[in-house]
């Protein structure tokens, strides 16, 4: 052998590491639910996870124990993540917004130990006390006058101490999906598949995160680890702004205050800002780069983003992904289209980064082309994606050629552009034919008055399925069927138009803030259309 290079594991703590090393100067900055303003930097983020770590280790926490957090964005929550990870343990982030019984369930699935929650879920704490098996030691986040509180926790602690070392294999994070059928089923993140989400995360392409980025993840960080952005910014020394509360007038606020280029987030907190942009005039600072995911972006927000020269990042995951599987970026022959070619592009999910193989299957599992027109079910693989879920006496989730199958119907365009089209269990089956309720839902959006729309099918004598049209109207504005019609006719075929649209004062949505199409289904599952009557 002549040579060879240097090796280490991809480890996370070498993340906060270099953060600390680089740019250990650079701000976190949190806005509690009081309106008052934290402020630490990535040296101080480290420090004090090396003290949690200690003060983990003083509570009896072992390599691989579970520690929980139900809490919102903060650099407190931060700490507990790089201090549990750093001590060998496994952080697991609960979403507050679950039902009771899910998050019994999943604290004692995942045999948690400790328990790190915000003051605000007291009430959820105080609840389910007797329902956890297994936590052993509850500690509140907010500043405390007692012995009980995070910060009197790591106060005791020196913060002299060397992170535990092991195989990059070994597991780091543990999230829940959201369990919209039977209960959530746990994906356990590992050193090396976070690390290199994280190497992918930071490209021009997918996030195109660098030391000057100023990043707002409103994506919860119980939520799919807020995307990977709490360990990519670490890479690049980013500064992050945390917030617990996400109303318009406050995010306006606080991105022009705190000069915020990027953020992220699922198309409902986006139509809400948009709503109060428009109505008071409000601007945006220096936002450049906004992420959206979680469900399909409607054309019409991409388009406003697009006005205000916001880069708009169509994006597409799951938490069984880490999440990232595919985002939007100009391709190669971007400045050769026209504007409306742009937008057509941006309104799909975008493309993989290196790391992520995507097919598309047909019933029998047969792969279909990438042509554009074909629509399958979506299946991923890559050192990212879920093998196995945590604890499942099922076994693997991967079929023998290491395919996952996403649950999702979507078409690959022949330059490697998906578009999604539906979730398998949501799209409408009309006369033999598939509709997108995901299309359907997004054009709606683009006509003036409407707030918020679902799709969803239901029974027909004929066809099977037909399409109706829920809607919420924008506050103030009067708006028909017909009106919804009528736009509708020009962006959709003419045999998807919905045989009814029905207003709503509300829509229902997962924790996760997703359309809750489980319970909209069963809410409609006797509608009579009047067509068909």
């Amino acid at each position: 052998m002549l040579g060879r290079m240097q090796d280490w594991p991809l480890r996370i703590m070498r993340l906060i590491d270099h953060a600390e090393r680089e740019h250990g100067s650079r701000e976190l900055v949190s806005l509690w639910a009081d309106r008052k303003l934290t402020r630490t930097d990535w040296a101080g983020v480290a420090r004090d996870s090396r003290k949690l770590a200690q003060a983990l280790e003083r509570l009896g926490i072992r390599r691989g124990d579970r520690v929980a957090t139900l809490a919102m964005n903060h650099s407190r929550h931060l700490v507990a993540w790089y201090g549990t990870i750093g001590m060998g343990g496994v952080i697991h982030t609960i979403n507050p917004r679950l039902f009771d019984d899910q998050l019994a369930y999943i604290a004692n699935h995942a045999e948690d130990r400790v328990l790190f929650y915000d003051a605000a879920f007291a009430p959820i704490v105080e609840r389910l006390k007797s329902r956890w098996t297994s936590i052993e030691h509850y500690v509140c986040f907010d500043p405390h006058d007692d012995a009980g509180g995070f910060e009197a926790l790591i106060a005791a602690e020196s913060g002299d101490y060397a992170w535990v070392e092991g195989d990059e294999r070994e597991p780091a994070m543990l999230c829940y999906t959201s369990g919209t059928t039977g209960n959530p089923k746990g994906v356990l993140y590992e050193h090396r598949s976070a690390v290199l989400h994280t190497l992918a995360q930071v490209c021009p392409d997918i996030f195109n995160l660098e030391a000057r980025s100023v990043v707002l993840p409103v994506v919860p960080m119980f939520h799919a680890g807020a995307w990977g952005l709490p360990f990519s910014c670490a890479a690049v020394g980013a500064k992050m702004v945390f917030s617990t509360d996400y109303a318009p007038d406050l995010m306006c606020d606080y991105m022009r205050s705190e000069g915020v280029t990027h953020t992220a987030a699922v198309p409902t907190v986006w139509l809400a800002l948009i709503q109060y942009v428009e109505a008071t005039g409000a601007d945006l600072g220096k936002l450049k780069s906004v992420h959206i995911g979680g469900s399909a972006a409607p054309r019409s927000m991409i388009a406003w983003f697009n006005a205000r020269g916001v880069r708009v990042g169509h994006a597409w995951g799951m938490t069984e992904m880490s999440p990232l599987g595919t985002v939007g970026a100009p391709t190669g022959d971007w400045d050769g289209l026209t504007e409306q070619e742009q937008l057509d592009q941006q309104c799909r999910q975008g493309r993989v980064p290196f790391g992520v193989e995507l097919r598309i299957v047909d019933e029998e599992g047969q792969m279909l082309p990438r042509d554009g027109v074909a629509s399958g079910r979506l299946q991923a693989k890559g050192p990212w994606v879920v093998a196995q879920y945590f604890q499942d006496e099922n076994g693997p989730c991967i079929d023998d050629e290491g395919w996952f199958d996403t649950g999702d119907v979507a078409a690959i365009h022949p330059d490697g552009v998906l578009r999604i089209t539906d979730r398998s269990k949501d799209v409408i089956k009309s006369g033999g034919e598939w509709i997108s309720s995901i299309e359907l839902e997004n054009a709606a959006v683009g006509c003036p008055g409407v707030a918020e729309a679902a799709a969803v099918g239901v029974r027909h004598p004929k066809w099977d399925e037909r399409p109706i049209l829920l809607v919420v109207k924008q506050p103030g504005i009067e708006l028909t069927a017909s009106a919804v019609i009528d736009h509708l006719s020009g962006h959709v075929a003419k045999w998807w138009l919905p045989d009814e649209v029905v207003f709503v004062e509300s829509l229902p949505h997962t924790a996760t803030g997703k359309l809750l199409k489980t319970k909209l289904r069963e809410q409609y599952r006797d509608f009579r259309l009047s067509s068909a009557a």
